[in-house]
């Protein structure tokens, strides 16, 4: 229980100094302002994460890439002295016991000079002399390895005198005089070569001395670059986040004061990643929604004064005046069976007009509204007007926007038939077409228009103006091919097609809605 206390405890100190130490960090950045100015640096997240984990790895390796080229080094030096130990052990072996033993067999007449094994053993001596040599690292002990090697060469001339006096068929006494002499100098060889095993052993201590002191040097190096590497990852990541966090905070109090309604509100970017781009399609997109609102407004606003229009159009005073005129009129010649119809026509017209205040009715009620129109006004001008409406009785049911089609056939009575002295006739059709619509047309026999007036009401029908237009006489052609457009969608409108003293023929087309 104490042990687990103890550990707790220690973990509870750890966590404040590291809090103590990042506050620390964090307290010195502000302090000189240093992390809001790498914080907007002009560079992309991913960018930042990226060489961030660069410079990490890079501090890391050169390290450890040191760390690896010394040790290599020391490893090396340290493994050529045991192979140069190694070497002169053996041959200090080799120069005193097998040189003498053999020219003591060559004296004693066991062996012959010629066929003795003296001068192999004398170049491989020599040879591996050469070989440390090559590996020595000091000056000192390339200086004792040349000194062997001119022993060497001594001791090859004592060999060469002793073969020159077996040759010569000297006295034993003379050739023991000579052996004496070999075996001094290979004495005085294997005195140097052990000479410079001892300083060969030497130079590994001072080695694993220079070694020792760069493992410290190593260890305290390390724990400098772990602390750089830990100070710069702790300011990396509070940088890095801070790029992202910074901005978001304020993307968010710049959505939440869009929610509460403030469409005026811009997020300012001030560096290029990614929360800049995310910023950049934020301003898009309330500009966006900003723009679709008050289109919206005004759309509905026009919409709007289009209905008040439109019902002041239908209930013109002069209409009703007029109507109410041919009444008291029939009434005082008696035709009263003229009188029920044309109120009844009157009392049907209006009712639909009003039509409780919905903007939808079923395509039999327009049929009906429009037929009412008719009926009126073909009394009223009974030597001039005729009707014929051929509707379908399987579109009777659909839905339409209310006072769609009275407008026009008002249009083709005051400027089609009227203006054409032997009167005419308005035809109204409609039908299914493809692609799940509705097709209405309405058509007269009238005067038609001139080209040029022809041409100024195509081009008013194909402007992108939606800003309706009322005159005195009416709700207006223009008016009624915008208000389509306005409730049905952009590819639906009014098409026409006129010539003089022949006609007009106005087509247009509504979706399938139930």
């Amino acid at each position: 229980m104490n042990f687990q206390t103890e550990n707790t405890d220690a973990a509870a100190i750890g966590k404040e100094d590291n809090c103590m130490y990042l506050n620390r960090i964090k307290h010195w950045a502000r302090k000189n302002k240093l992390l809001d100015l790498m914080i907007d640096i002009k560079l992309s997240m991913r960018s930042k994460i990226i060489i961030a984990f660069i410079i990490v790895i890079v501090m890391m390796s050169l390290l450890n890439v040191a760390i690896l080229y010394s040790a290599l080094k020391y490893g090396e030096q340290y493994d050529t002295i045991v192979s140069n130990i190694t070497t002169a052990n053996r041959l200090n072996g080799i120069v005193k016991n097998q040189i003498d033993a053999e020219m003591w067999d060559i004296v004693a007449g066991k062996i012959k000079f010629e066929k003795g094994r003296q001068y192999e053993i004398i170049n491989n001596i020599n040879n591996n002399i050469y070989g440390i040599m090559q590996n020595v690292r000091t000056h000192e002990n390339r200086v004792r390895l040349d000194v062997t090697l001119r022993t060497m060469s001594t001791l090859t001339k004592y060999v060469d005198l002793m073969g020159k006096q077996i040759r010569d068929k000297k006295t034993v006494e003379e050739n023991e005089k000579v052996l004496e002499n070999i075996r001094g100098v290979s004495s005085l060889v294997e005195d140097n070569i052990q000479e410079f095993i001892l300083y060969e052993i030497s130079s590994s201590e001072t080695i694993k001395t220079e070694i020792d002191q760069n493992i410290k040097r190593w260890v305290f190096t390390n724990l400098i670059v772990l602390g750089l590497v830990l100070l710069f990852s702790t300011i990396a990541a509070w940088v890095i986040s801070g790029s992202i966090s910074k901005p978001i905070r304020e993307l968010y109090k710049m959505t939440k004061s869009v929610a509460q309604g403030n469409l005026d509100v811009r997020v300012k970017n001030r560096s290029v990643d990614e929360i800049a781009h995310l910023g950049m399609s934020f301003n898009i997109m309330v500009q966006k929604i900003k723009e679709l609102l008050e289109k919206n407004k005004a759309e509905q606003e026009n919409l709007k004064k289009t209905e008040l229009k439109m019902m002041q159009a239908q209930i013109n005073p002069h209409f009703l005046y007029n109507t109410l005129d041919t009444i008291v009129w029939m009434a005082e010649a008696n035709k009263s069976k003229q009188v029920i119809e044309i109120v009844r026509a009157l009392s049907s017209f209006f009712r639909i007009t009003l039509s409780k205040g919905k903007d939808w009715i079923s395509i039999r009620d327009e049929i009906a509204h429009i037929t009412s129109y008719l009926t009126i006004q073909k009394i009223r001008y009974r030597d001039i007007l005729d009707f014929n409406v051929e509707v379908s009785d399987d579109i009777l049911d659909y839905k339409i926007l209310k006072l769609t089609l009275q407008p026009l056939v008002e249009n083709s009575l005051y400027h089609g038939i009227k203006n054409k002295r032997e009167g005419g006739i308005i035809t109204i059709r409609g039908y299914k077409g493809e692609g799940h619509k509705i097709i209405f047309e309405v058509m007269d026999n009238g005067a038609g228009m001139p080209e040029s007036r022809y041409k100024e009401v195509v081009a008013e029908l194909e402007s992108n103006s939606k800003e309706l237009i009322f005159k005195e006489s009416g709700f207006g052609l223009n008016n009624v091919h915008k208000r389509i457009k306005l409730y049905y969608g952009d590819e639906y409108g009014i098409s026409i097609k006129s010539e003089l003293n022949k006609g007009t023929r106005l087509l247009f087309a509504i979706p399938l809605e139930v």
